[in-house]
């Protein structure tokens, strides 16, 4: 239950992020939810890897425990993801100079 809300969540802050600067908002809530799987799976390869190279003994049946460690690392991901498309769109900002007080000035004036 716990996952099905967090999938509302990033998906929903990547709608309103990519809404507030005319993106595609769909594509990029699903690049959100699909960021957080992908992360949560490397994190599980990775962790599988730790624990083969450095004997960790994690107790790979207990699906509770495997959650809460890769719970961390998808949401890491995805704040990543969101702060990186939030930084390089704000860049992209664009300024409109005709504006509607401009309208009749001379172009060398404005």
């Amino acid at each position: 239950m716990l996952e099905i809300l967090l999938i509302i969540f990033i998906g929903r802050s990547f709608f309103r992020l990519a809404e507030e600067h005319n993106q595609n908002k769909w594509v990029f809530a699903i690049l959100g939810v699909v960021s957080y799987y992908v992360a949560a799976l490397i994190g599980g390869v990775l962790l599988g890897i730790a624990d083969e190279v450095f004997g960790l003994g994690i107790d790979w049946e207990n699906t509770l425990l495997l959650t809460i460690i890769a719970l961390p690392i998808a949401l890491g991901a995805v704040y990543l993801l969101y702060s990186i498309l939030k930084k390089a769109w704000k860049k992209n900002v664009v300024i409109d100079t005709n504006e509607i007080q401009d309208i009749g000035k001379n172009s060398d004036n404005i």
